[in-house]
């Protein structure tokens, strides 16, 4: 009797184009995975289970934004631009990494917002926060660019990284970032608009908002941030 074949299915980035932001086409670049349910499970693995199924049923997204201390064509900013295909590689490369921004550049570093025509946007989609704080708490290559942060980048009085919850396969645009950095700067951390220092699970099945945030009170980030 030969034995039964198993299939094992890979996933691959995928990158469309998307329209047009500040003159210069949109790239959704994406990966997209594949998943296997379990059954039968019990407490505390049901509760396990159920929370899995919430996250499939909703991604994170995040947004950040810098201020380089001087033009990204001077010699400053020459390492952190050599550093940008490299890490944007490592992210796409990453368990979890679901989408970026990027021009046809292959970046997001000439995409205009927040008011002021000098700051970077970093905006992505993750399949979970642990897959997102596992890349950019952990990951070799984002961390020698994150200790150097201090050196390229001013440091901005308020906060400059949000995350929120999206439908999984919902794309959000630099609008919808702008708002939710808006919340968090005004209101605080809270289920729609939060941080990596208080995060707030995905939304419920059953409609009924009652989560609680969960607070991480580890020194994470080596830029002392």
């Amino acid at each position: 009797m030969p034995e039964k074949a198993r299939l094992v299915f890979f996933s691959a980035p995928s990158v469309r184009p998307r329209g047009r932001l500040n003159g210069r086409e949109i790239r959704f670049i994406s990966s997209k995975t594949r998943r296997s349910a379990a059954f039968g499970l019990r407490s505390p693995a049901l509760l396990r289970s159920r929370r899995m199924v919430s996250e499939r049923r909703f991604h994170l997204a995040q947004v950040n934004i810098a201020l380089p201390r001087e033009p990204l064509d001077t010699p400053l900013l020459a390492d952190f631009v050599a550093a940008l295909a490299p890490v944007n590689a490592a992210a796409e490369a990453s368990p979890g990494f679901v989408w970026r921004l990027a021009t046809e550049d292959g970046d997001a570093t000439a995409v205009r917002a927040f008011g002021d025509e000098r700051l970077i946007v970093n905006l992505s989609v993750w399949e979970s926060l642990e897959a997102l704080r596992a890349f950019v708490y952990s990951h070799r290559e984002h961390l020698a660019a994150l200790r150097r942060r201090r050196e390229w980048f001013e440091r901005l009085g308020d906060s400059s990284v949000v995350l929120w919850w999206v439908p999984a396969g919902h794309r959000p645009s630099v609008d919808e970032a702008e708002q939710r950095l808006a919340a968090l700067r005004s209101n605080g951390p809270a289920p729609e608009a939060f941080s990596f220092r208080e995060s707030f699970a995905p939304p419920p099945h059953d409609g009924r908002d009652e989560r609680a945030p969960n607070v991480d009170s580890r020194a994470l980030c080596p830029a002392g941030d």
